[in-house]
């Protein structure tokens, strides 16, 4: 195979810039569109205004997986039916790119992963933001052990303001039966797969998810987490869709400095000698500190966002290369969401691991209470969301 034929299952808001893509090879060369499903009539026939008749539309994605017209599926559909299509992919012995979240809640997602385990199948995630030249240095820094161990990490995330237009344009959005969560399973999948990426997973966490804050929906769209790490690190994590203007700052502090992203700039407050040493032998000053040396952190300024993820997974298929994120690591980040959404229902802190079964009962609580909203969906052009490469 010198080429992967490559079916797009699901073409919203997500599905179909996967479909630009591809179609106008900005991810490269290796992949090659051949197939698109979606079970909405209208969205087939936006896409038959997108593609040549050599691709082929289906109205079920269980018709493209079985047409024989494909290598690999991308799959960008609401959130619950992420696995269940994973898993029905993988059996069809198609490679899966994913969009995130892996699902809405892990026992899913744990069931997801075994059915990967048992496949031979390249099995991948959509976390872009991975490729952000700026995460990838501060994840290369943290993981190198130059500023040695976390002793604490706060993100304030609150720069993508979502008025109540945004939760009308779709009947699933926003609500517990069809998307699963509000702010922590639409907007906040990135940071979470970062967090745990670049800072590692949590043991405690207590969570404070405010349902309905701001805009008017069943969901939870204002969110303050507190967690612990088992070195007794701490952390801070907070989002909201009502800011404006919103603020993106991600700061970690570890015994030999802190790093600080904002505003797409990475800075860096190194201390010499580091905490611990310095406070083992100051004997000079009672009101001593560390010397700082303020640095601006260099990067490659590379960012290849969606077309790198989707160029990796095609260089993994045919040549065995890395891939941005293993479709099994999807688990960490919503692991995060559960822990912050039990934690804030149970009003009580709880461990991480948590009970599995216990969170989706009380998912299902909320469920069987959700309301689905009469409405016309509206598709918006996302293009410009998709940061293209920049060299």
């Amino acid at each position: 195979m010198d080429k992967v034929r490559v079916g797009v299952i699901g073409i919203g808001n997500m599905g179909s810039g996967h479909v630009r893509m591809i179609r106008d090879h900005e991810c490269g060369d290796d992949l090659v569109l051949t197939a698109i499903a979606d079970i909405n009539p209208q969205r087939l026939e936006w896409a038959k205004t997108q593609v040549g008749e050599d691709v082929k539309l289906f109205d079920n994605a269980t018709a493209l997986m079985e047409s024989g017209l494909v290598d690999a599926v991308t799959i960008a559909v609401p959130h619950y039916s992420h696995p269940p299509l994973v898993i029905e992919a993988l059996e069809h012995n198609l490679h899966v790119l994913c969009e995130k979240p892996a699902g809405v809640y892990t026992k899913q997602v744990r069931e997801m992963n075994e059915a990967a385990a048992k496949s031979d199948r390249v099995f991948a995630l959509m976390f872009n933001q991975r490729t952000n030249h700026i995460y990838r240095k501060m994840h290369e820094l943290i993981h190198s052990g130059e500023l040695g161990e976390i002793k604490r990490v706060n993100w304030i995330i609150t720069n993508w303001y979502r008025s109540q237009f945004y939760y009308d344009s779709g009947s699933w959005r926003a609500t517990w039966k069809g998307e699963g969560g509000g702010v922590l399973l639409n907007q906040c999948p990135h940071n979470l797969d970062l967090l745990q990426w670049i800072c590692g997973m949590p043991v405690k966490m207590r969570a404070f998810c405010h349902n309905g804050l701001w805009r008017n929906i069943e969901v939870e769209d204002d969110v303050t987490a507190y967690f612990e790490y088992a070195n007794g690190a701490s952390g801070v994590f907070v989002t909201s869709v009502s800011d404006a203007p919103g603020t993106n700052r991600f700061e970690i502090t570890c015994d030999g400095g802190k790093l600080v992203c904002e505003d797409e700039k990475l800075k860096l407050w190194k201390i010499t000698p580091g905490q611990k040493e310095f406070n083992a032998t100051n004997r000079a000053d009672v009101f001593g500190q560390p010397e700082v040396e303020v640095i601006d952190v260099q990067t490659d300024g590379l960012s290849p966002q969606h077309q790198g993820v989707l160029r990796a997974f095609g260089g993994a298929i045919l040549r065995g290369e890395p891939l941005v994120a293993r479709g099994e690591e999807g688990i960490n980040g919503l692991t995060l969401s559960n822990a912050m959404h039990l934690s804030s229902w149970l009003d009580k802190t709880v461990d991480i691991p948590f009970d599995e079964d216990l969170f989706y009962n009380e998912l299902q609580k909320r469920v069987a209470t959700s309301v689905v909203k009469e409405t016309q969906a509206v598709f918006a052009d996302t293009s410009g969301s998709y940061n293209v490469e920049k060299k």
